[in-house]
């Protein structure tokens, strides 16, 4: 397979001791709802199945099976944005949902085509792609992120909402990777932009918004030990998403600490 083929294929949708006292949500045997992107389906990590890329491995199924909620259901998809999650995850999720978890946004901000450019473009021409990308979570993205928060809120009044963010792609102290520095640091400056808008926005909802960078801090692409795949050739999608370990000590602890 070709470079070029990979880089079309990029398909996007972020050791710890999970020994927590339980929550509410948990005790009460919880009907657990997950939605969003590729990065709530698990997409990075081994065992992706069907049309939406879902995994075992993912934090949401993780989540499941060591919580044992009464109900679970895994609507998260593989390139899903917010008007998915608004249009076919919602319809679909139990309006007596306890807890609702959902990662969206990154796709709507452009995440695939803006990596795209970054791999074969200069310098320039990256950091030019992302700041368009920052104008749009700016200005249009937060609508986008009210109308599918809203539509959550009217399907399961009762339900607790974790909202995860997405991590820093890339480790920028690495001398050595398959970006530059500049590139490194101008889409880690977006992932920045674009979780700080989802915090806001989490916050007006009034949702529950879990941080996942610090748990993914010292763990980006080219890290010693990263927490993320850098361009993969098989299979593609999972390029510049979760591994199994980015689930499991990223991604599972967040959710854990806010359920």
């Amino acid at each position: 397979m070709s470079r070029a083929t990979v880089l079309a294929c990029l398909v996007s949708s972020s050791i710890l001791a999970l020994t927590v006292a339980a929550s509410p949500a948990q005790a009460a045997g919880a009907d657990y709802v997950a939605l969003g992107d590729s990065y709530s389906s698990g997409v990075g990590a081994p065992g992706q199945s069907g049309s939406c890329l879902r995994s075992n491995y993912s934090y949401a199924a993780q989540w499941a099976a060591k919580n044992s909620p009464a109900s679970f259901q895994f609507l998260a998809c593989s390139g899903a944005v917010t008007d998915d999650v608004v249009n076919t995850q919602v319809p679909a999720m139990s309006s007596g949902a306890d807890l609702v978890s959902i990662t969206i946004g990154g796709n709507d901000a452009g995440f695939a085509p803006t990596v795209l450019t970054c791999l074969t473009s200069s310098d320039a021409t990256c950091v030019s792609k992302v700041n368009a990308g920052k104008a749009y979570v700016a200005n249009t993205l937060p609508g986008k992120l009210d109308a599918a928060y809203r539509a959550i809120r009217a399907k399961a009044p009762a339900a607790k909402v974790v909202v995860l963010s997405y991590p820093n792609i890339f480790d920028t102290a690495a001398a050595f990777c398959e970006m530059s520095a500049t590139k490194r640091k101008a889409l880690n400056s977006g992932a920045q932009a674009l979780d700080d808008m989802i915090k806001s926005r989490v916050a007006a909802a009034g949702f529950t918004y879990s941080d996942v960078r610090d748990n993914f801090a010292g763990h980006g692409v080219c890290a010693s030990r990263p927490y993320l795949n850098g361009l993969t050739i098989i299979p593609p999608q999972n390029s510049y998403h979760p591994n199994s370990s980015g689930y499991t000590y990223g991604y599972l602890p967040a959710l854990t600490s806010a359920a």
